[in-house]
């Protein structure tokens, strides 16, 4: 059994056109379904505004999808009540894009990675102590600095306390929105192979969202192409990257640089006439599906 199964699901949020104009629906995740595998790195790709971040957010609930059905462990994550979605969340934990907005910039890193143990009643106050030092060890962090603030702190050492308050309570399931899209390239991969190390580690599963295709393509094992809420391409990415078979996972893989300056890539434009947004996804060869 998958650890996490997302079904039919879909988020509606409504927009305020002014005074004079009868309230909007904008569907941001429609009819969105997929699954992960315990142990396994799923990404999920696309443009900004695709509703990759949105579809993240509403299986945590962190906000409220409007249909679907959310299973984690057998668990159906939409029916619990506050009290239980609140226990579940010490299993699922989220680490958000940005590290500068994403840390608190009055409170001491040790306090920051302490916080959802207090919040969780875990240990006693030595305890928790105990536990920020071995957190700050394990994402590579020196544990005397504990007492500094955030910006005392590289964007990559922020990431690394961000990671370390996800993991303070043990969780089996991160989603890892757009981590190091923020940080300087020469960092980018240490944050990266930190992810790696600590899912062979702690038996971790990811949900890995990402614009950065070569990223994806080199941690993945699965991916999904979102387009304007919908999954339009989903399988092994291997398979997918090697061999996409929807036109938009085609224009989106035509525009991954190339290192060599000399080589030439043709770059495929979006023709949306091309294709049915509405269509469903079909399985065009085992474990590969694409809406068309």
């Amino acid at each position: 059994m998958p650890l996490l199964e997302v079904r039919h699901l879909t988020k509606e949020f409504t927009r305020d056109n002014g005074l004079l104009r009868r309230a909007s629906s904008v569907r941001a995740v429609d009819d969105v379904s997929f699954s992960i595998e315990r142990g396994e790195t799923f990404g999920l790709v696309g443009e900004s505004g695709s509703g990759k971040t949105t579809t993240a957010r509403c299986i945590l609930r962190l906000i409220e999808p409007t249909s679907g059905e959310i299973s984690y462990d057998g668990i159906d994550i939409l029916t619990l009540p506050r009290a239980g979605m609140r226990r579940l969340r010490r299993r699922m934990q989220i680490v958000f894009q940005d590290p500068y907005s994403s840390l608190n910039p009055r409170m001491r890193a040790g306090a920051i990675v302490e916080e959802p143990l207090i919040v969780h009643r875990t240990g006693g106050r030595d305890e928790r102590r105990a536990r920020v030092r071995e957190l700050f060890e394990l994402v590579g962090l020196d544990p005397r600095y504990v007492s500094r603030r955030p910006d005392e702190f590289s964007g990559g050492e922020r990431q690394r306390i961000g990671l370390a308050r996800a993991l303070a309570l043990n969780p089996s399931f991160i989603v890892a929105d757009e981590p190091v899209s923020a940080l300087d390239v020469s960092i980018q991969s240490q944050i990266v192979e930190l992810f790696m190390q600590l899912r062979a580690r702690l038996g971790l599963t990811y949900l890995f969202i990402a614009h950065d295709l070569k990223l994806v393509e080199r941690i993945c094992g699965r991916v999904a192409v979102m387009y304007a809420g919908r999954i339009l391409e989903m399988g092994g990415t291997a398979r997918v990257f090697g061999a996409p078979r929807h036109p938009y996972t085609n224009a989106l893989l035509s525009a991954i640089p190339i290192a060599d300056p000399d080589a030439r890539r043709q770059r495929i434009p979006l023709d949306v006439r091309s294709f049915d947004r509405a269509a469903p996804l079909r399985e065009v060869e085992p474990g590969h599906y694409a809406a068309i």
